[in-house]
């Protein structure tokens, strides 16, 4: 039986990046490192290629060979927030350029309205199928970045019309983009967000700082937090409370202190909430958690995704260094 894709746990298991095609310029940029070169002797688009314009068969239930397009099912969800499934395929080519004929792929495009350039964060489902998430970005604005999503068909799923949609759509200005590796950026610091725990309605998330400059970097206290709604505005009434106050796991005290964190060391702050939801009140869900290891420090733009219910606070433990 198939299940609907679920973002909060695949977005540690299945985050893979994208190699996208900016639109109007033609020129295939492979993000991640992934190869773009043709994988087998089909249509089937390879990541960061543009699908074939094959005519569609017109028999719903026809058998289609890699590469042949399917139409793209009226649904409400092929279209959300500027990401839009533009064509279903046949068909695909996998990470490791091998050619999977029982796979899907999904063509899409990303349209930023913003005014500076957005990172996106697109979690993609299909009936039959395994989901996927695409990390697509730069996304210059008012410009539109096209690219492709493979996915794999489910074990005992028969063989049907695929009906592709689009779960979720996240996105974070790239000046803010957090970031786990890659180039170190010009804070010295970088600054992400695990995929937290949830369990008897209580929340646990950890956000991480590695020190990847040259010269040592000193943490006082807790983080400065800003939490901002699905438009990133600034969710007001909500208290910043110490961890202790909502959960404390391991029992250890929230205690504040200085943490200096030497070239390659990491520190880590727990944020923690319960999604209570009382009869008075309406709940509070806020997407993004803008981030500020300490004053002054540039900010990085999370996706917790927190479903705060009720409660009205949020619990932020104070850094520790990392064993």
């Amino acid at each position: 039986m198939h299940r609907p894709f679920d973002g909060r746990i695949a977005v540690g298991t299945l985050a893979v990046t994208a190699a996208l095609t900016l639109a109007g310029c033609g020129t295939p940029r492979a993000v991640g490192g992934e190869s773009a070169a043709a994988a087998c002797p089909s249509a089937t688009p390879t990541p960061g290629s543009t699908p074939p314009l094959t005519r569609p068969t017109t028999t719903a239930d026809a058998p289609r060979p890699p590469g042949t397009p399917s139409p793209v099912p009226s649904a409400t969800d092929t279209e959300r927030d500027g990401v839009r499934l533009t064509g279903l395929y046949s068909g695909a080519v996998d990470q490791n350029g091998v050619c999977r004929p029982n796979g899907l792929t999904a063509a899409f495009s990303v349209t930023n309205p913003a005014a500076h350039d957005m990172t996106y964060t697109i979690i993609f489902d299909a009936s039959g199928y395994t989901g996927a998430i695409r990390i697509a970005g730069p996304v210059r604005p008012g410009g539109t970045l096209r690219g492709t999503v493979a996915m794999r068909r489910s074990v005992g799923d028969a063989a049907r019309m695929p009906n592709a949609s689009i779960v979720s759509v996240r996105s974070v200005p790239t000046a803010e983009a957090p970031s786990e590796s890659g180039p170190c950026p010009a804070s010295g610091v970088r600054v992400w967000a695990d995929q937290g725990d949830a369990a008897m309605g209580l929340r646990v998330t950890g956000l991480h700082l590695e020190n990847c400059g040259r010269s040592p970097y000193t943490l006082e206290g807790r983080p400065q937090l800003q939490i901002l709604d699905a438009d990133h505005e600034v969710v007001e009434g909500i208290r910043l409370v110490p961890g202790d106050e909502v959960a404390n796991l391991d029992g250890s005290p929230d205690v504040v202190r200085p943490v200096t964190l030497k070239p390659g060391e990491r520190a880590r702050s727990i944020i923690s909430w319960h999604n209570t939801v009382q009869t008075v009140g309406a709940p509070v869900n806020a997407p993004y958690l803008r981030v500020r290891a300490r004053a002054g420090a540039a900010p990085v733009m999370v996706t917790p995704e927190l479903d705060l219910g009720t409660t009205g606070r949020l619990g932020v433990r104070a850094w520790e260094k990392e064993q």
